[in-house]
């Protein structure tokens, strides 16, 4: 894949438009625009290359070839087993097992996911850098979103905006959260911000950012619970951070007060099920996981 190329067919609300309205109703930015113009990109309509300002007919096929992406020198390719859910030209859902990092850092420069990601691209001739949707921290395992292109991920910026790519997670958490029948669900809305003593920790302040945590209870144990959560909003270690504010640290996660329990030795955290729009396709697409096996043995 040389150049990311998307198609459109014009119909007859589109007679007269110049090309450049078309393809900003399109969420193409005049930034990609720009870029395509001096880059070595391309607009093609009926398979001749045109400007911005054509006019356009209705029935006219449109052919927007973005420039090749080129991965920064900071980010090298490595081979490494991916457990990969879905893929299609524009988009790639992986499973990450815990103990990976997302992406490079100080800590761990190599062997991360965005490192094998980018190796697995070179292994199939796929010219494209990295570009993370929805991240997850190194212990947490599940799903993960990660877009093509840089224009995929702009349109998945814009669908974020607006709570269009929703994720649930389920957790293992210290304490027994039951009430009336058995179950309890309940919002955790409460700001997060960085913890002034730590580069790392963050905590719940007031002048945190907005942040909301929806959970259910599927199970309560003595000791310990297990948790169904869904964000509303994507505040960096924000599970983490809610659940050990209402008292209900995660099992393993001694950065936020919980502990080692039944052998779980990270935060029992896991991105089990993954929704969005398909920006390109223009469909609905869910994506789910089961608990890792770590998860799995607690629960029995």
């Amino acid at each position: 894949m040389e150049k990311f190329c998307l198609v459109y067919k014009a119909g007859a609300q589109d007679e007269g438009k110049l090309l450049r309205g078309f393809l900003k109703e399109r969420q193409i930015s005049k930034a990609a625009l720009i870029d395509i113009k001096f880059n070595g990109g391309a607009l093609l309509v009926n398979g001749s290359a045109v400007t911005v300002r054509y006019v356009m007919n209705e029935g006219d096929t449109v052919e927007v070839f973005f420039p090749k992406e080129e991965p920064s020198d900071d980010l090298s390719p490595e081979e490494m087993p991916l457990d990969i859910v879905f893929e299609d030209e524009y988009v790639l859902v992986v499973n990450k097992p815990a103990g990976v990092a997302s992406i490079p850092s100080r800590e761990h420069r190599y062997g991360t996911l965005a490192n094998g990601v980018l190796g697995y691209y070179h292994s199939k001739g796929i010219h494209a850098t990295i570009h993370i949707v929805t991240r997850l921290d190194r212990d947490t395992s599940g799903l993960m979103l990660i877009a093509k292109h840089r224009h995929a991920h702009h349109l998945f910026s814009l669908q974020q905006r607006e709570l269009g790519v929703k994720r649930r997670y389920e957790a293992l958490v210290h304490g027994e959260m039951s009430g009336e029948g058995g179950s309890v669900c309940g919002t955790v809305d409460a700001p997060i911000g960085r913890k002034e003593t730590s580069i790392i920790e963050r905590e719940v302040r007031e002048d945190g950012q907005h942040a909301v945590t929806h959970y259910e209870v599927l199970r309560a144990e003595e000791g310990w619970s297990h948790v169904s959560l869904r964000l509303e909003t994507g505040r960096t270690h924000q599970i983490r951070v809610h659940m050990a504010h209402i008292n209900h640290p995660l099992l393993g996660d001694n950065l936020y007060g919980g502990e080692e329990l039944a052998g779980m030795v990270r935060q029992a955290l896991h991105s089990c099920e993954l929704s969005f729009f398909h920006p390109v396709e223009e469909r609905d697409m869910t994506f789910r996981c089961e608990l890792p096996e770590d998860m799995r043995k607690v629960l029995g």
